[in-house]
């Protein structure tokens, strides 16, 4: 019997340990490994079982054809359904967002279409806030219409009143079965009130038909805002942002209670969506500085932020620390977020061309899409992550062709700035 604490014990005496502690070994257990410090990488497909009578027992728990014994798992049988890399990641990320479950995908766009399709059926109506990401937009727009699902949009800086405008309509209030949510909005940093559309999913349930509410919380991450506790069903990622944090991975994940994220499993098994032992081992990795990249991070984009709107080439920025007061998005923020996170855009004064001509010149931000990594990095989203978007829709959402994204590294700020500075003085 090992005296070690228990790999999943989450206390120190009677003190809570804070996440950052715990990314450092909960849910692992180094006897386990010949005394490995970190968790090794298990590169395996398939699982050799003690016997045949325990390898009946792991398929029938898998299978749900039976139900398990109080404290019994599944246990291991194929890395398509489990590995022992995803299975210590997916308890350390239920740590932030103090969720049941966790599951993780090998994209972001694996974990929204894969808990989409667990949970919507011909006849559905999936009700989101627009923008959202553009992978997010041609999901919701085009490959669902496929299945008879319906996508139904409403403007993010419309407020919870354009939910609510929205589900006046009969043919919408009665087949809506989710509504999904990304807030802050990609790339406007827009707010949508978490709590209120959970309200409003529990008025649309009814006996038999549970609305759920999904949000995409990629841009502030686990570390600046935690939507299951203002009411969500399903807190969704993209990890290749900052919980993976090195734009060396691609990843996803999908949290919420064990009964909604076990369906989400159960269709990631039969569609294949699930991360690799590799990508979940380099995941951990990132885990243990999470918390130390999202704060210079933070910090960095505070000092960007002030410089940008300052700036007489800028017209107007978007980062939520410059909400103005007593104002209802600024308390919005107040209530709903720990910190404004590291993403900001700004438009400049002109069009496309003078977007075009600043990021031609920037020097130390690298021209790339994605986010949440360690390097500074500046998009253009009418025509990079947002092109696919309809051109009227995507001018209604605020994204204009002066609109330039920028997503904040671990840099020393100055240098950031300093590059701004000169690449703003070639517009």
């Amino acid at each position: 019997m090992s005296t070690k604490r228990d790999s999943h014990s989450r206390t120190i005496g009677n003190r809570m340990m804070h996440p950052e502690s715990l990314m450092m070994g909960y849910g692992y257990r180094p006897e386990l490994s010949e005394g490995a410090i970190k968790p090794p990488l298990f590169l395996t497909s398939t699982f050799v079982f003690k016997t045949a009578e325990e390898g009946k027992a792991f398929f029938e728990l898998a299978y749900g054809l039976r139900k398990g014994a109080p404290g019994e798992e599944i246990g291991l049988i194929y890395s398509r359904l489990n590995n022992p890399d995803l299975e210590i990641l997916e308890d350390r990320l239920t740590v932030w967002d103090n969720a049941e479950a966790a599951a993780v995908f090998e994209s972001g766009m694996a974990a929204i279409s894969t808990t989409l399709l667990t949970f919507l059926k011909p006849g559905d109506v999936v009700l989101f806030s627009e923008p959202v990401y553009g992978g997010t937009d041609y999901l919701l727009k085009h490959i669902l219409p496929r299945f008879g699902i319906r996508p139904v949009g409403v403007l993010a800086h419309g407020g919870t009143a354009a939910f609510e405008q929205a589900v006046l309509d009969r043919s919408i209030r009665d087949h809506v079965a989710m509504l999904y949510v990304e807030t802050p909005a990609n790339p406007t940093n827009a707010l949508v009130d978490i709590a209120a559309c959970a309200g409003l999913a529990q008025r649309l349930s009814h006996a038999g038909k549970r609305v759920l509410l999904a949000v995409d919380n990629t841009f502030l991450g686990p570390l600046w805002q935690h939507p299951l506790q203002h009411g969500a069903d399903i807190v969704l990622y993209s990890a290749t942002k900052y919980i993976g944090g090195h734009s060396d991975l691609i990843a996803g994940v999908a949290l919420g209670a064990k009964n909604l994220v076990a369906q989400i499993k159960s269709f990631r098994t039969i569609l294949g969506t699930m991360a690799s032992p590799m990508t979940g081992w380099m995941l951990m990795r990132s885990l243990e500085t999470l918390k130390l990249r999202m704060t210079s991070q933070m910090k960095n984009a505070r000092y960007v932020a002030d410089f940008l709107a300052d700036h007489p080439k800028v017209e107007r920025v978007y980062y939520l620390g410059h909400l103005p007061p007593d104002t209802a998005e600024h308390a919005l923020y107040r209530r709903q977020c720990l910190a404004p996170g590291s993403m900001i855009s700004f438009e400049l004064v002109g069009g496309e061309e003078e977007a075009f001509r600043f990021l031609n010149a920037l020097q130390l931000f690298h021209l790339a899409v994605s986010l949440g990594g360690t390097e500074s990095l500046a998009e253009h989203p009418a025509t990079m992550t947002h092109s696919d978007v309809d051109p009227e829709e995507r001018i209604e959402m605020g994204i204009t062709e002066k609109m330039v994204r920028l997503s904040i590294g671990v840099e020393h700020p100055e240098d950031l700035i300093a590059d701004l500075e000169q690449a703003l003085a070639a517009v």
